[in-house]
């Protein structure tokens, strides 16, 4: 537990730098990422909100994940759950949904992948896993973004 404690301090301590270059906009040093989430208007694009986020998601836990995609979105809690609760709902799910595209995505991937292993059951390396997932998700994740993202 404490191991997991120190690791979560360190992900929140170096997301800090990263979240105030975010926040520089598009002139800033991940302009390019600002530009890939919002439109030529200046509004969100909450469909490649839920893909960034979801992929940034599939290699690192999904509460930097939101964090870092919440800030880029402006960080306005009031105008996040209002006007642009399209984007909030994109963030959250690509920070839930898509971590399940790696083992180190979620927690529990790779939590249960040792258990299984520790009782002899065979389990897919870690590409391997990404095979299956990338195959069964991804599809599923693209329905989502028309569904409810567009």
């Amino acid at each position: 537990m404490k191991e997991v404690a120190k690791l979560f301090a360190g992900i929140f301590l170096t997301i800090i730098p990263v979240i105030a270059m975010l926040q520089a906009g598009v002139n800033g040093p991940f302009g390019a990422v600002v530009r890939a989430v919002t439109n030529a208007d200046g509004s969100p694009n909450p469909a490649m909100y839920f893909w960034a986020t979801g992929i940034l998601s599939g290699f690192l836990d999904n509460a930097p994940t939101y964090l870092v995609f919440f800030n880029t979105a402006g960080g306005d809690p009031v105008q996040l759950m209002g006007p642009l609760a399209t984007t909030l709902a994109a963030i959250s799910a690509g920070a839930v949904f898509m971590g399940a595209l790696t083992y180190i995505g979620n927690a529990p991937n790779l939590m249960v992948k040792a258990i299984a292993e520790d009782r002899g059951v065979k389990m897919p390396s870690f590409f391997g896993y990404m095979a299956w997932s990338f195959g069964i998700l991804v599809p599923l994740f693209v329905i989502l973004t028309f569904l409810f993202f567009r």
